[in-house]
């Protein structure tokens, strides 16, 4: 008989501890840092039958997680994202000053560039990892590849398509043709740090936010990738979150996630689905984590980059890429590059119906042909299909909608974002005027 723990596990002292111990002690992958955080799966993941397994607690489930001290691993992931967005189109480049992928002469490989991509559609990655310092993961397209690899010290991201790479960690010599930006001895940031790619990575997201407000249970079995698993489920106890439930598919024998999939409140498909389609944990091989530009290759230095967005400005609103998981607060409004005199976010509420109050410089709202501040039409033309006019006691605003994420942006220049109703949002700018 498949197990089944309907008890929630309710959020006590002991409880909190051990998930964040549980949070605490899972490895990043290579692609654990690689985040949205996005993401069904086809049914190559689709089971023999579910498993027979020994009977597990939601607690003992959670400490296997914990315990779990697997480092290495090679595989492919399947990974679909559905957050209800109409078509992007060509919207990156009227975002982008310059229009230009990447703003003014932006590399199509900067990971902060390129792994938006995983914020729509569905996805097909190989990943490798061997410990925290060595890790790939791929990103497989129809005529091209994208890889982005760390090797202790160093980071390298490569874009077949276009023939360019971005680098960043130790000091490259003028020897090697390419010239000689960066710092030396600087310790290279983990790959694609905003965007989670993996389940284990989502799954460390969701047990970070695991608290007073969550219920966590186990819901029986599931083969995922060849692989015995139970099915750990996590849900909001509070009433106004978009998220319905996460479900958590755990290896059986090692306790690493294999499957993480996030249903909405509202109903209707996953708005998060990812899992291996293949999976082994033995060691990769040593030159997975190795790289050289090919020649002719167009390299673009990690400073380099990160000047020239500061220089471009802020691109677009800023908010939905690296707003995170939900319940995990106001963490992933941090970093807008180019965003000078953004103050820190104010948090409001606590738990799944957590909401960042971000007050825009200058106290401006969004452009309009009445400020004299006109967007690209292609830009208006997507904002006015995600937005809603909305009023209160906070004055006027537009609420952009997703499945998941919502934001108001008030034409007095403050933004309230989380992973709650357009109503929630509505309420807290009205308590916060």
């Amino acid at each position: 008989m498949a197990p089944n723990d309907n008890a929630a596990t309710e959020g006590g002292a002991a409880d909190t501890t051990v998930r964040r111990k549980a949070a605490r002690y899972i490895v990043p992958f290579a692609v654990a840092g690689v985040a949205a955080a996005t993401i069904g799966l086809v049914p190559a993941l689709a089971s023999t039958g579910d498993p027979d397994l020994p009977e597990i607690t939601a607690q003992q489930l959670i400490e296997k997680i914990a315990a779990s001290d697997t480092q290495q691993l090679s595989g492919t992931v399947r990974i679909s994202t559905d957050l209800g967005l109409p078509s992007l189109g060509g919207l990156a480049g009227s975002f982008a000053q310059g229009g230009a992928p990447g703003g003014k002469g932006g590399s199509s490989a900067d990971p902060q560039e390129k792994l938006t991509e995983l914020a729509s559609g569905t996805h097909t990655l190989r990943i490798a990892a061997d410990g925290p310092d060595r890790q790939r993961v791929s990103i497989l397209e129809n005529a091209a590849e994208y890889s982005l690899i760390r090797n202790g010290d160093e980071v390298w991201a490569y874009d077949s398509g276009s023939n360019q790479a971005y680098h960043a960690g130790e000091k490259r010599g003028a020897a090697d043709g390419h010239g000689a930006a960066g710092e030396h001895g600087r310790r290279a940031p983990a790959p694609g740090s905003t965007v989670p790619t993996t389940p284990k990575t989502l799954a460390e997201e969701v047990l970070k936010a695991a608290g007073p407000t969550t219920s966590v249970t186990v819901d029986g079995t599931a083969r995922v990738a060849g692989r015995d698993a139970y099915k750990l489920v996590v849900k909001p106890k509070q009433s106004g979150s978009t998220v319905g439930s996460v479900t958590v598919a755990v290896d059986a024998k090692n306790g690493v996630p294999l499957k993480f999939t996030l249903l909405p409140s509202g109903g209707g498909k996953a708005v998060v689905d990812a899992g291996f389609t293949q999976v082994d944990f033995a060691k990769p091989a040593a030159s997975s984590f190795t790289f050289t530009p090919p020649k002719g290759a167009e390299v673009t230095e990690a400073d380099d980059a990160k000047a020239q967005r500061k220089a471009d400005g802020p691109q677009g609103l800023g908010l939905l890429p690296g707003v995170g998981v939900p319940g995990a607060g106001a963490e992933g409004t941090d970093g807008i590059e180019g965003a000078e005199g953004f103050e820190e976010p104010k948090v409001i509420g606590e738990g799944w119906n957590a909401i960042a109050e971000i007050t825009v410089p200058g106290g401006t709202g969004l452009p309009s042909k009445a400020s004299g501040d006109d967007m690209p039409p292609e830009a208006q033309q997507f904002l006015d299909a995600l937005g809603d006019k909305v009023s209160g006691k906070f004055g006027s605003g537009t609420v952009f909608k997703t499945r998941l994420v919502n934001a108001l942006m008030t034409d007095n220049g403050k933004v309230y974002v989380g992973a709650v109703t357009p109503a929630a949002l509505v309420e807290a700018a009205n308590g916060a005027s």
